[in-house]
């Protein structure tokens, strides 16, 4: 809420917040786990959860004991919005509420399929509700008031639209928030437009409806971690306004602004503003401040944290461009059946500086696609450039960067089955931080003062190390521990030793049975054995392998990681606590400054900032490939090197046959099929490096040899 006074949000209890920072649990608290606000302009009361606010501060509660449930969205009523509001819960559930009266009535137990109710909104004469899950473990099977959509695995979620009367499915795919220009405040009209924003395997969905009509639009995602079909790990994509006419997109890991006035013909001016790592459930301005909620660190199996770690972060939006790259993924097809002459949805291309698209099918004979572009957003597309595919075949294409458009789309000449993948980069910094921010970080060959990190069940932090067991307090205070507190650390918090492993030609992954190859950087890392994955954000892990810092999913899908940072420094655990990021491995003769933090006897220091600080860390560099000197078998195909993430790509290849040996290169382009990008002959006793196209990306790299030989096929990543 934008107030003067104070700041309000829900957890466990409510919250406010003053001017001056100061936090206090509000005497109305009813408890609870909350995520619903809305303006109610007659009454002029703030709903959020539960509780009713009027102009004057006075609060009234809801009787929880009748309006049952984790409340998700509050929106306006249909045919009583003076007097009368609907509540969405995460279960299913929809209430009708009087706003006066509090009087509650139960509506609906659950009209539509899917679970984990999220966003609803009430605009031209619909009220449309969203989840984001499959059927829920344990439920008993529920008679739905509309019938669900012919079978297809990627019914999962939905998006419905209810007049008052009777039900419909606009999707079944995951959505989250519901809203249109009004904001919190509801509709302005019953002409405006309305949004919703969801995803499904290609890429996140942006719906409009405008006019009665429903258009879809698609946008890259910049993480896989939130995918899970349960849809717990999306806590909480969101479209929200900031103040002065702006507005702020989240979805899938990256930032957008978004244009107030987003509506059919007029659908130009989403732009990416920055990647993240911090897990935001909400966000708001407040007294010209960017407020983000975060999700930290849970304890849900996660013996690493002995409690929930969570707080607020407080900054400008200008702050959000120091956080990650504009780079991501997605597609209009992944090995979709698609129709000869028939238009994908758009995707947009607009923000991103590398642009790549991969495009590839099924048919045995050519296909030709065609490209084209919505220069403005204003729905007048032009053919921009048409593409031959071989039969079965694959072809990329890096857009100049001087192409100027909002929207992409894809036709094919013939009935096909197809993908069109877009991969997304934008240049990074070069520089390892400065000084000023990192300086007490050890370099890999410094002296340094190492430790395990716990958040402890008293919420102080826990250090053991080499001098000692310490706990830190709210204040960053260390004192001397319970020194009978170690073990049961200890046994907890072990270092991993097996978690990979390094050869001559890389570091080594494996998953299901499956191996994949990362970049090495300072030879000292060879032996290293810090601390090297754990959850960081709420179901999503943080994997520290070889001076490199990387993002994985809770469920450990090593084939959608991608890196954050190569620090070249001596990293030896990490957690977040409190709301802050907590590195160990220090410099010995580190100084506080402001980011250090050192104990009373001088003997350990840990280091603090925003998990969103490791992208100054310095941007992924390395080299290493799937083979160094290794005797393969003719047409072997080499383990996955990755190579998404990466700015300056080269590869070195060489054999020690006899006679000359050609060379398949694949890419992974689109997270589940390979695509062959060329193939080079090399004579005996020859070297070659290529360049790889500036501006192109894909996800991994894997090499075939035609001959029996002993291969290097080595990249090196700048």
């Amino acid at each position: 809420m934008n107030s003067k006074l104070r700041l309000t949000f829900c957890a466990a209890l409510w919250y406010a917040i003053d001017d001056q920072l100061n936090v206090t649990v509000c005497p109305e608290s009813v408890g609870g786990t909350h995520a619903s606000r809305l303006i109610h302009k007659e009454s002029k009361q703030l709903i959020i959860g539960p509780y009713f606010i009027d102009a004057q501060g006075k609060v009234r509660a809801a009787d929880v004991t009748k309006l049952v449930g984790r409340l998700t969205a509050t929106a306006r009523h249909l045919t009583d919005p003076a007097n009368k509001v609907y509540f969405y819960d995460m279960e299913g559930a929809i209430y009708e509420f009087g706003v006066h009266t509090l009087a509650v009535t139960k509506l609906l137990a659950k009209p539509v399929r899917g679970w984990h109710g999220k966003g609803a909104y009430t605009a031209q004469g619909c009220y449309v509700i969203a989840n984001n899950g499959g059927h829920a473990a344990g439920k008993p099977p529920t008679k739905y008031l509309v019938q669900d959509l012919p079978k297809d695995p990627e019914n999962v979620g939905i998006l419905a639209q209810w007049d008052g009367k009777t039900w419909s499915i606009v999707e079944r795919r995951q959505f989250t928030d519901v809203t249109g220009p009004g904001g919190i405040y509801g509709a302005p009209d019953d002409k405006a437009p309305l949004w919703s924003i969801g995803w499904d395997k290609r890429s996140v969905i942006l719906k409009l409806l405008d006019g009665g009509q429903w258009n879809t639009f698609r946008i890259p995602k910049a993480s896989h971690t939130y995918d899970p079909e349960h849809g717990y790990f999306t806590e909480w994509p969101r479209i929200r306004e900031i103040g002065d006419g702006r507005a702020l997109m989240t979805m899938h890991g990256m930032f957008y602004h978004f244009p107030l006035g987003f509506k059919a013909g007029a659908t130009g001016g989403i732009r990416p503003l920055c990647s993240y790592e911090r897990y935001v459930p909400d966000f708001c301005n407040w007294n010209g401040r960017l407020v983000i909620a975060s999700d930290d660190c849970s304890i849900m199996a996660n013996p690493l944290a002995g409690i929930s770690q969570s707080n607020l972060w407080f900054g400008k939006v200008a702050d959000l461009k120091t956080w990650g790259p504009r780079s991501g993924w997605g597609g209009v097809w992944r090995h979709d059946t698609v129709k000869a002459h028939q238009p994908s949805d758009p995707f947009l291309i607009a923000g991103f500086e590398n642009r790549t698209l991969h495009l590839a099918h099924q048919s045995d004979t050519p296909v030709t696609f065609t490209l084209e572009i919505d220069a403005q957003g204003n729905g007048q597309w032009r053919t921009y450039k048409t593409l031959s595919v071989p039969a079965k075949g694959y072809v990329y294409h890096v857009f100049p960067k001087d192409l100027a458009a909002e929207w992409i789309r894809v036709q094919a000449d013939k009935e096909c089955m197809a993908t069109a993948y877009f991969h997304y980069a934008s240049p990074r910094d070069a520089s390892r931080g400065s000084e000023t921010s990192f300086a007490a970080l050890a370099g890999p060959g410094e002296k340094a003062v190492t430790g395990i990190l716990r958040p402890g069940k008293d919420k102080k932090l826990q250090y053991v190390t080499s001098a000692g067991y310490y706990e830190m307090d709210d204040k960053f205070a260390f004192t001397k521990g319970d020194e009978a507190k170690v073990p049961e650390i200890q046994k907890r918090n072990a270092i991993k030793q097996d978690e990979y492993r390094v050869d001559a030609a890389s570091v080594i992954l494996v998953n299901k049975q499956q191996r994949y190859r990362l970049p090495k950087t300072d030879p000292a890392y060879d032996t290293a054995r810090d601390r090297c994955i754990r959850e960081c954000e709420s179901e999503r892990y943080l994997m520290n392998i070889h001076g490199t810092i990387y993002e994985m999913g809770r469920q450990r899908e090593v084939e959608l990681i991608k890196p954050i940072c190569t620090h070249l420094r001596q990293i030896h655990d990490f957690c977040t606590w409190r709301g802050l990021l907590v590195l160990s491995g220090t410099r010995r003769e580190a100084q506080p400054d402001g980011r250090y933090f050192a104990s009373a006897d001088g003997k350990v220091g840990l280091w603090f900032g925003s998990i969103d600080d490791l992208w100054r860390l310095g941007k992924p560099t390395g080299h290493g490939g799937p083979w160094k000197a290794t005797a393969v078998q003719s047409g072997q195909k080499s383990d996955p090197y990755l190579m998404t993430g990466y700015d300056v790509k080269t590869l070195e290849l060489s054999h020690d046959a006899a006679q000359s040996v050609t060379f398949t290169v694949e890419v992974n382009i689109d997270h589940s099929q390979w695509g062959e990008y060329q193939q080079f002959t090399i004579p005996a006793g020859k070297t070659i490096t290529h360049r790889f196209p500036d501006g192109f990306n894909a996800h991994w790299v894997r090499v075939t040899a035609d001959k029996e030989c002993k291969v290097t096929a080595q990249l090196n990543y700048e």
